[in-house]
C-alpha cells in the first residue's frame, strides 16, 4: 500500500487504512456491493491515501489556529466512545491495549475536534442538495438501485481449528449442540451468545446485523439464506468452527423507488458537495506543502473494517 510524506513527515499505513475503512463503510452503506468494493479497491486505496494526506494537512493547519474546544465537547466524545465499546471497563482495556493514556486520548480527540471545526468553516457555504438534484441523480443511476436480498441474523460460534485433536472437536460439537437444545427449549439466544459465543459479536447477543449474499463464508451464507424467518438453524460447520444461527428477519431484493433511496441519495450528494469544498481548501494547503509518495507496508488491504464484530465470517 502506498503512503506519503508531508513536509518530510510520513503518513502511516494505518492512517491510510483508517481512511480506506471509512470509504468502504460509506459506499457500502450507499449501495456498493462487496464485489464492487473488491473491483474498485485500487481506486479506493488511492482515494484513501489522498484523504489521509488531506487529513494531515488539515490537522497541521488546525493546530496552528486558535480554535478553542470546550471541555464538555471532549467529555461528550469520550462518553460516546465509552458507550460504543460497552462501558468504562472496556474503554480502559482498549486504551491499555493501545498503550495510550486517557489524557493522551483526550488530546487526540481535541485535535480531531479542531479539524472538524476547520472542515465546517470550509463547508460553510455549501448548499443542501435540491429535490431536483436528488431526482435527476436517481434517474441517471436508476439501474444501480436494485436491492439485494438481505437477512438479519444472530449467531453463536464455538471455535475450532484444523489442528485440533478429534476429542477437542468432539467437545466443541457437544457444547454447541447443548447450547442449541437450551435455545430450542425456550432459552434466550442473545443471553446464550453473550455467555458462550467465541465470536466478538457475542457481546451484542450474537448480532451480525443485516447482510447480503456473499458477505459470509459459503456454508454460513447458504444456511442463513436457506432458513425461514424466526428459525434456529442446526449446527453449521465452517472453517471457524461450529455455529448456530437465528434468523430474525429478511428482505427480498428488487428495484428500489426514489422514495426508497431519497435520503440515501441526498446524503451522498451532500457528502460529495462537502468533499469538493474540502478538496478545494486542501488544495490551497497542499500548494504550500511538499508531498512525496512512498511505498509502505501495513494494513491488510482488504477494505473491511475488522472492528465491527463480523470478522469471524469475513470473506477476503
Amino acid at each position: 500500500m502506498k503512503t506519503a510524506k508531508i513536509n518530510g513527515q510520513e503518513i502511516s499505513a494505518e492512517a491510510v487504512q483508517f481512511e480506506l475503512d471509512r470509504l468502504v463503510k460509506f459506499y457500502m452503506s450507499h449501495g456498493m456491493s462487496l464485489e464492487e468494493v473488491k473491483r474498485n479497491l485500487p481506486k479506493l486505496q488511492d482515494k484513501a491515501l489522498e484523504q489521509a494526506i488531506g487529513a494531515k494537512l488539515l490537522l497541521d493547519r488546525a493546530s496552528k489556529l486558535d480554535m478553542p474546544v470546550g471541555a464538555k465537547e471532549i467529555d461528550d466524545e469520550v462518553a460516546k466512545v465509552v458507550s460504543q465499546v460497552g462501558g468504562e471497563e472496556n474503554f480502559k482495556k482498549a486504551l491499555a491495549a493501545q498503550n495510550i493514556s486517557e489524557a493522551d486520548f483526550r488530546k487526540e480527540l481535541e485535535r480531531g475536534a479542531r479539524v472538524n471545526k476547520l472542515v465546517e468553516q470550509a463547508c460553510a457555504g455549501v448548499p443542501e442538495p435540491s429535490e431536483k438534484e436528488v431526482a435527476d441523480f436517481y434517474e441517471a443511476h436508476r439501474h444501480e438501485y436494485v436491492a439485494e436480498p438481505k437477512v438479519l441474523c444472530q449467531h453463536i460460534l464455538v471455535k475450532t481449528s484444523d489442528g485440533d485433536l478429534p476429542e477437542v472437536k468432539a467437545a466443541a460439537l457437544e457444547k454447541i449442540r447443548a447450547i442449541r437444545e437450551r435455545i430450542v427449549a425456550g432459552g434466550d439466544f442473545a443471553e446464550e451468545a453473550k455467555r458462550h459465543s467465541d465470536c466478538p459479536s457475542g457481546r451484542e447477543g450474537g448480532s451480525l446485523g443485516w447482510f447480503g449474499p456473499g458477505m459470509m463464508v459459503p456454508e454460513f451464507d447458504k444456511a442463513a439464506f436457506g432458513m425461514k424467518k424466526g428459525e434456529v438453524s442446526g449446527v453449521v460447520t465452517t472453517q471457524f468452527g461450529y455455529h448456530i444461527i437465528y434468523k430474525a428477519d429478511e428482505k427480498g431484493g428488487g428495484a428500489q423507488t426514489l422514495v426508497d433511496v431519497h435520503d440515501q441519495i441526498k446524503d451522498l450528494l451532500r457528502h460529495e458537495a462537502r468533499g469538493r469544498a474540502v478538496e478545494a481548501f486542501v488544495k490551497e494547503l497542499r500548494d504550500g506543502a511538499t508531498v512525496e509518495y512512498v511505498e509502505a507496508k501495513g494494513g491488510c488491504g482488504c477494505g473491511h473494517d475488522h472492528g465491527d464484530g463480523h470478522h469471524c465470517n469475513c470473506r477476503h
